[in-house]
Protein backbone atom coordinates (compact mmCIF):
# COMPACT_ATOMS: atom_id res chain seq x y z
CA UNK A 1 0.00 0.00 0.00
CA UNK A 2 1.39 3.40 -0.93
CA UNK A 3 0.96 6.51 1.10
CA UNK A 4 -0.54 9.34 -0.97
CA UNK A 5 0.55 11.96 1.54
CA UNK A 6 3.16 14.20 -0.03
CA UNK A 7 5.09 16.59 2.13
CA UNK A 8 5.95 19.67 0.10
CA UNK A 9 9.58 20.65 0.53
CA UNK A 10 9.84 23.25 -2.23
CA UNK A 11 8.12 26.13 -0.42
CA UNK A 12 8.68 27.80 2.94
CA UNK A 13 7.65 25.24 5.55
CA UNK A 14 7.59 27.35 8.70
CA UNK A 15 7.32 30.95 9.85
CA UNK A 16 11.05 31.66 9.74
CA UNK A 17 11.39 30.40 6.16
CA UNK A 18 8.22 32.29 5.22
CA UNK A 19 9.59 35.58 6.56
CA UNK A 20 12.93 35.09 4.79
CA UNK A 21 11.13 34.23 1.54
CA UNK A 22 8.82 37.26 1.88
CA UNK A 23 11.75 39.59 2.56
CA UNK A 24 13.75 38.34 -0.43
CA UNK A 25 10.84 38.45 -2.90
CA UNK A 26 9.49 41.80 -1.69
CA UNK A 27 12.87 43.52 -1.68
CA UNK A 28 13.63 42.27 -5.21
CA UNK A 29 10.16 43.29 -6.43
CA UNK A 30 10.13 46.76 -4.87
CA UNK A 31 13.68 47.53 -5.99
CA UNK A 32 12.91 46.43 -9.54
CA UNK A 33 9.35 47.51 -10.20
CA UNK A 34 9.41 50.98 -8.58
CA UNK A 35 12.50 52.27 -10.44
CA UNK A 36 11.20 50.96 -13.77
CA UNK A 37 7.78 52.56 -13.34
CA UNK A 38 9.28 55.86 -12.19
CA UNK A 39 11.78 55.76 -15.05
CA UNK A 40 9.03 55.18 -17.60
CA UNK A 41 6.94 57.97 -16.07
CA UNK A 42 9.65 60.62 -15.58
CA UNK A 43 12.59 59.41 -17.65
CA UNK A 44 15.57 57.32 -16.65
CA UNK A 45 18.15 59.39 -14.78
CA UNK A 46 20.12 59.31 -11.55
CA UNK A 47 17.86 62.02 -10.10
CA UNK A 48 14.70 60.01 -10.78
CA UNK A 49 16.30 56.87 -9.35
CA UNK A 50 17.32 58.71 -6.16
CA UNK A 51 13.75 60.03 -5.82
CA UNK A 52 12.54 56.46 -6.17
CA UNK A 53 14.87 55.30 -3.40
CA UNK A 54 13.13 57.70 -1.00
CA UNK A 55 9.72 56.08 -1.52
CA UNK A 56 10.90 52.44 -1.60
CA UNK A 57 10.85 51.86 2.19
CA UNK A 58 7.27 53.14 2.40
CA UNK A 59 6.15 51.04 -0.57
CA UNK A 60 7.91 47.96 0.78
CA UNK A 61 5.90 48.19 4.01
CA UNK A 62 2.70 48.76 2.00
CA UNK A 63 3.39 45.72 -0.20
CA UNK A 64 4.13 43.44 2.77
CA UNK A 65 0.95 44.58 4.54
CA UNK A 66 -1.15 44.17 1.38
CA UNK A 67 0.20 40.66 0.78
CA UNK A 68 -0.48 39.51 4.34
CA UNK A 69 -3.78 41.23 5.06
CA UNK A 70 -5.47 41.62 1.67
CA UNK A 71 -4.03 39.42 -1.08
CA UNK A 72 -3.53 36.24 0.99
CA UNK A 73 -7.13 36.18 2.29
CA UNK A 74 -8.53 36.96 -1.19
CA UNK A 75 -6.40 34.31 -2.87
CA UNK A 76 -7.33 31.85 -0.13
CA UNK A 77 -11.02 32.35 -0.94
CA UNK A 78 -10.63 32.23 -4.73
CA UNK A 79 -8.15 29.33 -5.05
CA UNK A 80 -10.57 26.53 -4.04
CA UNK A 81 -12.98 27.62 -6.77
CA UNK A 82 -10.39 26.84 -9.46
CA UNK A 83 -8.12 24.15 -8.01
CA UNK A 84 -9.16 20.54 -7.55
CA UNK A 85 -7.76 17.84 -5.31
CA UNK A 86 -6.04 16.15 -8.24
CA UNK A 87 -4.33 19.29 -9.57
CA UNK A 88 -0.57 19.20 -9.34
CA UNK A 89 1.90 21.36 -7.51
CA UNK A 90 2.82 23.42 -10.59
CA UNK A 91 -0.82 24.24 -11.37
CA UNK A 92 -1.45 25.34 -7.79
CA UNK A 93 1.68 27.50 -7.64
CA UNK A 94 0.95 29.05 -11.04
CA UNK A 95 -2.62 29.98 -10.10
CA UNK A 96 -1.53 31.22 -6.67
CA UNK A 97 1.12 33.45 -8.26
CA UNK A 98 -1.25 34.71 -10.95
CA UNK A 99 -3.92 35.62 -8.41
CA UNK A 100 -1.45 37.34 -6.06
CA UNK A 101 0.06 39.37 -8.89
CA UNK A 102 -3.38 40.31 -10.22
CA UNK A 103 -4.74 41.43 -6.85
CA UNK A 104 -1.55 43.29 -5.93
CA UNK A 105 -1.38 44.98 -9.33
CA UNK A 106 -4.92 46.27 -8.96
CA UNK A 107 -4.37 47.45 -5.38
CA UNK A 108 -0.99 49.07 -6.04
CA UNK A 109 -2.32 50.78 -9.17
CA UNK A 110 -5.10 52.34 -7.10
CA UNK A 111 -2.63 53.35 -4.35
CA UNK A 112 -0.08 54.65 -6.87
CA UNK A 113 -2.72 56.66 -8.70
CA UNK A 114 -3.57 58.39 -5.44
CA UNK A 115 0.10 59.14 -4.65
CA UNK A 116 1.19 60.53 -8.01
CA UNK A 117 0.01 64.10 -8.60
CA UNK A 118 -1.84 64.86 -11.82
CA UNK A 119 0.15 66.61 -14.52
Amino acid sequence: MTNNMHVETRLPRNGKEGIIFLLIISIISVNTIAPIIMGLERGFSNEVYLQTLKIIPFMWVVVVLLVNFVADPLVGKVMPKFIGKTDGFNAKVLLNTLLHVTFLSILLTIIGHGLVPNK
